[in-house]
């Protein structure tokens, strides 16, 4: 049997296990919060101190070519999310309810289309609407026209169509997750009642998608605001975003306390479609 004074030592041991894991946590949580400040936190200071330079956010956001980056961008975004939730939405429910060979690949292939980038997507367009592309070298071969009639791609209806095309996979899945957890039994009773397919979908099938849908509508609208890329590759002089604004203003203007200003009004705008985003899609039950 363990004398009293062992007893009294192991008991203390007990008492300061505790004690000594509180260091090791800090140890252990120091180096990834560290990196987090160096590399993402700490540039964020320097622009948000850059911006503001004495009478900066008065002369940018009191400029023309700010506020009609502003319009332009926020249009653009909204346009392709409205066009990304409606073509993505079509799209899974044929995937997901019409049975046709090799369904389960355009699946899997949805998953891979993901990780591309979207200057990938770009210059696949490129190749097939571009002044030298496909489409117009056959309206050239065909007609003996000097040049072909698509020049769409280098309009902001150009930049539109790229940006569907990219981002429509992200709203459609989370549509095929939803669409796979729902109860097929609803549909054959839907059905055995007499309703229609359009009825179907809409009484049946949309009211279990929409948390999907606010969830993809939401990503892709804070992705548009946001897109850089697309833009640039589709050679749309006539476009002008706010990152192609900030873009302008740092790298061929030079003017880093107007571009910083720009930087940080889209990172509000977008934090803040960020927060409301969070707050529907909880009522919303995504």
């Amino acid at each position: 049997m363990a004398s009293p004074a062992l007893l009294a030592r192991r008991g203390s041991g007990a008492q300061a296990a505790p004690g000594r894991r509180v260091p090791t946590t800090l140890l252990w949580a120091a180096p990834p919060v560290l990196a987090l400040a160096v590399v993402f936190l700490y540039p964020l200071v320097l622009v948000v101190r850059e911006s503001l330079a004495p009478g900066a956010y008065a002369e940018v956001l009191g400029s023309p070519s700010f506020r009609d980056a502003l319009v332009t961008t926020v249009w653009l975004a909204a346009a392709a999310t409205a066009g990304c939730l409606v073509l993505g939405f079509a799209l899974a429910l044929v995937i997901a309810f019409v049975p046709f060979p090799g369904a389960r690949a355009v699946a899997r292939f949805i998953d891979v289309f993901l990780s591309f980038p979207s200057f990938l997507i770009t210059l696949a367009l490129l190749f097939l609407y571009g002044t030298v592309g496909m489409a117009n070298g056959l309206w050239t071969d065909v007609t003996g026209a000097d040049s072909g009639p698509f020049r769409f791609l280098t309009t902001p209806w150009g930049v539109l169509l790229a940006e569907i095309t990219y981002f429509t996979p992200f709203v459609m899945r989370p549509l095929l997750a939803a669409f796979s957890q729902l109860e097929t039994a609803q549909l054959e009773v839907a059905s055995s009642l007499g309703a229609r397919p359009l009825r179907i979908v809409r009484q049946v099938i949309l009211p279990e998608a929409l948390p999907a849908l606010a969830a993809g509508g939401g990503l892709v609208l804070v992705m548009c605001l946001n897109e850089f890329g697309i833009v640039l590759f589709t050679g749309a002089k006539g476009v002008t975003t706010l990152p192609m604004l900030v873009y302008g203003k740092a790298i061929l203007e030079s003017d880093y306390a107007a571009a910083c200003v720009v930087a940080v009004v889209n990172v509000v705008i977008s934090v803040g479609l960020y927060a409301l985003y969070r707050v529907v899609s909880r009522r919303a039950g995504a």
